[in-house]
């Protein structure tokens, strides 16, 4: 695996005076780290910070709220950024999910705090209290409309809510265990709910009702994804004909993140088995990158890159640090990853630098939600992170 390129989380506040400066530290398998700091020497004639590396780091491009450095020993590169705006005060306590609307004008998101709450994406303005679970809730998304939210709890119930006067009009159960993850369906006419007991469920909104147990794993799953198959992909028969309350299941794989080492993929119609991929450690989060490429991060810190017609083997295996893989994120040409030691990074296929978001300080991020060029992160230390990709 490639060197990984580390820098002071509160970087831009440390380079903000002159003299100001920021540790660095490049790390590669088998190696000894190669540390060093990056010192401000004044401003240039445009108003950008002009600084300066230690040996064997160079700096490059450098903007109010990016730096580029690079180590030529290990021909590595990583474009640090800084926040445009933080949120501190949507909640007291841990942020475990986030998710924007497709709009991007909301934010919606849940807490240790025991709250779930909706927010203005522009500056964190609280709109709506989401008040109806019992215990902590674990998950939050919103309906590709952006006037709905789903949400699953440990109290192993799976809401629908309305963004506008914040009642919750459908509540699933079925579930044995706290959900831990959901999914949606095309336009959310049906959605998937995935728990610590070990099922996913395929559910209907409108009758509020369970459609079926779509895997039972008798392993608590982590996380969920839906995407549409590659069509040479055999996604097996249905045992009974679906219901034709089933709207948008046809074609589709369901992937499940498993706390048993598995990755697994499954027929959304058929239920059926279509692959079983055994991984390091537990699974934490899985997506679709296209109908053929799937990644998958788990508790030990790998991401995985398959291709879902032949799983023997990962098309590659990603590994920046040992902490725990908490949030996969398509983005553009390539994806984005947080994981439990703070770090969260952009890996895009024609880039040949990798972007970091920096400032979570060792405190895990949780989940990432992106709108267009702006990218929302959250973490254990409460705080939402938004960061703007203009640069891009």
């Amino acid at each position: 695996m490639a060197a990984t390129l580390r820098i002071q989380s509160d970087w831009s506040w440390a380079l903000r005076r002159d003299e100001g400066e920021a540790w660095l530290s490049c790390r590669s398998p088998g190696k000894p780290t190669l540390y060093g700091s990056v010192t401000r020497r004044g401003l240039s004639t445009e108003g950008v910070p002009d600084i300066a590396a230690s040996e064997g780091f160079v700096v490059g491009e450098v903007t109010k709220k990016s730096i580029l450095i690079s180590c030529p020993h290990e021909n590595v590169s990583t474009k640090f950024l800084a926040p445009y705006t933080t949120f501190g005060r949507i909640h007291q306590k841990s942020i475990t999910c986030l998710d924007i609307s497709s709009g991007g004008g909301l934010g919606v998101s849940t807490s240790t705090d025991g709250t779930m709450k909706i927010w203005q994406a522009a500056n964190g303005e609280i709109r709506r209290l989401l008040e109806g679970h019992v215990y902590d809730v674990n998950c939050c998304r919103f309906f590709p409309s952006g006037l709905v939210v789903l949400s699953g709890g440990m109290d192993a119930q799976l809401k629908i809510w309305s963004a506008e006067d914040a009642s919750c009009v459908v509540t699933f159960k079925g579930h044995k265990g706290g959900i831990l993850d959901t999914a949606i369906v095309d336009r959310g006419r049906n959605v998937l709910s995935c728990s610590r007991d070990g099922t996913a469920r395929l559910w209907d909104c409108g009758k509020s009702a369970c459609l079926g147990v779509i895997a039972d794993c008798g392993s608590p799953v982590n996380g969920i994804a839906v995407g549409t198959a590659e069509s040479s992909l055999n996604l097996g028969t249905p045992e009974t004909a679906p219901s034709e309350r089933e709207i948008g299941t046809e074609g589709k794989i369901l992937l499940l993140a498993r706390e048993d080492k598995k990755l697994q993929g499954v027929g959304l119609q058929s239920r059926q088995p279509v692959f079983l991929f055994v991984g390091s450690d537990a699974f934490n989060c899985c997506t679709f990158l296209s109908s053929t490429y799937i990644l998958a991060g788990t508790q030990g810190g790998n991401i995985y890159q398959l291709d879902v017609r032949n799983t023997n083997a990962p098309i590659q295996v990603i590994h920046r640090s040992g902490a725990p893989v908490l949030s996969l994120l398509p983005y553009r040409d390539g994806f984005i990853a947080s994981q439990g030691d703070g770090t969260c990074f952009i890996i895009q296929q024609d880039l040949d630098y990798v972007l970091d978001l920096t400032e979570a300080d060792c405190d895990p991020v949780y989940k990432v939600a992106s709108w267009e060029k702006q990218i929302y992160t959250c973490c254990r230390d409460g705080i939402v992170r938004r960061y703007q990709l203009s640069d891009l």
